[in-house]
């Protein structure tokens, strides 16, 4: 992978993590000053519009790195950090086709269930990636010395 590729996975890991998290905080955290508020925060619709606008971003840097890292990696054979590498994959697929169901679903259970799964799995995906990034971190630091 090069360093432009690691840079944009790492910016829009930080930009969609980021938004999300932040969006997550407002809508499950925040309690509205207004009873009769129809968001928890002034920001929220502007933080989820920013969330749905950068997602896009980290779909096409993981499409990016797919042939150099991920399957050169699957077709070399190497076993470092491949656990984790293998669960970020696995959690790719659902945390981005339920964010897509999520602003499509008309029925309100549908749109429950389709949020339950997005949560679920960026959040996952967030704490794997932070562990991925450890792994291959502390190799790199054990092989300087």
């Amino acid at each position: 992978m090069s360093r432009f590729e690691a840079w944009m996975l790492h910016v829009s890991n930080l930009l969609v993590g980021g938004t999300g998290l932040v969006y997550a905080w407002m809508l499950y955290l925040v309690k509205p000053t207004d009873p009769y508020a129809v968001v928890n925060h002034p920001w929220q619709p502007q933080t989820q519009h920013l969330h749905i606008l950068v997602a896009p971003l980290l779909v096409f840097t993981a499409g990016l790195v797919w042939r150099r890292h991920v399957w050169a990696q699957w077709k070399r054979g190497m076993e470092e950090r491949r656990r984790s590498g293998l669960s970020l994959v696995s959690l790719l697929v659902p945390m981005i086709v339920s964010g897509y169901l999520i602003q499509t679903s008309v029925d309100d259970r549908w749109r429950r269930i389709w949020v339950g799964v997005h949560l679920a799995t960026a959040g996952l995906w967030l704490l794997g990636y932070l562990a991925h990034q450890a792994m291959g971190y502390r190799r790199v630091k054990s092989v300087q010395r």
